[in-house]
């Protein structure tokens, strides 16, 4: 199949590319670079240096049968002081991008969602039937490219699958985490394993938890990839379906500092912090229904074995890319 991988020069995105390329289809990624990194392209794939909102031209000559969809701005706390690079980038970028579709008659699509949609829980493991009333301009753009998807589904035959993430981790095909800002737990704590990072802050300690540090929900960006394989040709035209990826159970920031501390052999000294606002104790996923449908579930539940590829990509991030040349280049810069 053509597949067009929007922000597929990113962590996910250049995970799923690799597992698209391994399953034999022909790939295109499209990326501004303002996050990633143009080596973490894999070999194989065409790159295209553009936004979400100049991708018609790349659609028309692309011409693809679906579409991979990752491309967006993702930190939660620019997202509360800056919510029009939000509403432009995550909403507007993908209203452009579906237009380009219908255009170039174009219409099957996967969605990178997030947990963050559903905002504080009533209820763990959360359902894809869960109330969404996300907590931050984040978690609100990207719901409402949700409700976008449906409302093109009806109208415009389009088949759509959102993939809502919970925390995903690890490393895979030589890709993982490079973030000029980073905000989650695992690079953060590796950051202080190699030594660029003077300790780790644990936001809050009094949790009604075992251990009273937060649960959270982790899923190897490996299993990650392997549901966007699975999701890619499911949905029906005119079908939007709604998934949770996670593995079902959980593991508390102290286990994480625990995972880490034994994989590196460093100390990891950590720092009390205070609670976060709108920080719940437990966020755990269901993803009863992916595993329904599509047959699919976790198979690297291991938090040491998530750690431990991070741990591997941190030490030498860029080695894997060094000797790599990619497939030709589309376009140049249409930025």
């Amino acid at each position: 199949m053509r597949v067009l991988v929007t922000g597929g020069a990113g962590y996910i995105g250049s995970v799923v590319t690799a597992a698209l390329l391994a399953d034999g289809h022909d790939v295109t990624v499209l990326d501004d670079l303002s996050t990633g990194h143009e080596d973490a392209v894999p070999e194989g794939a065409r790159f295209v240096r553009a936004s979400l909102h100049d991708s018609a031209p790349v659609l028309a000559e692309v011409a693809p049968e679906a579409v991979l969809h990752f491309a967006a701005k993702s930190l939660v706390g620019q997202s509360q002081v800056e919510p029009e690079v939000y509403w432009h980038h995550n909403v507007g970028g993908t209203l452009a991008l579906l237009e380009a579709m219908r255009a170039a008659d174009c219409r099957r699509i996967v969605f990178s969602s997030t947990a963050a949609t559903y905002g504080e829980p009533e209820e763990v493991p959360i359902l894809e039937t869960a109330p969404t009333r996300p907590t931050n301009t984040y978690g609100a753009s990207k719901l409402a490219v949700d409700h976008m998807l449906t409302s093109y589904a009806v109208a415009h035959s389009f088949a759509a699958v959102s993939l809502r993430y919970f925390n995903v981790g690890g490393a895979a095909y030589g890709r993982g985490e490079r973030h000029a800002t980073e905000t989650h737990l695992i690079p953060i704590a590796l950051q202080v394993a190699s030594g660029t990072r003077d300790a780790l802050t644990v936001h809050g300690q009094d949790y009604p938890t075992p251990d009273g540090t937060c649960i959270r929900d982790y899923v190897h960006v490996k299993d990650l990839a392997a549901a966007h394989l699975l999701a890619l040709p499911a949905p029906a035209p005119g079908e939007h379906r709604i998934y949770n990826l996670g593995s079902g159970s959980g593991f508390s920031v102290q286990e994480m500092v625990d995972a880490v501390r034994e994989v590196t052999g460093h100390p990891l000294p950590v720092i009390a912090g205070p609670r976060r606002t709108g920080d719940p104790a437990r966020l755990v996923a269901s993803s009863a229904r992916i595993h329904d449908d599509l047959g699919w579930a976790p198979a690297h539940t291991d938090l040491r074995e998530i750690v431990g590829d991070a741990w591997s990509f941190t030490k030498d991030p860029r080695a894997p890319h060094h000797s790599q040349a990619r497939g030709g280049t589309l376009h140049g810069d249409l930025s």
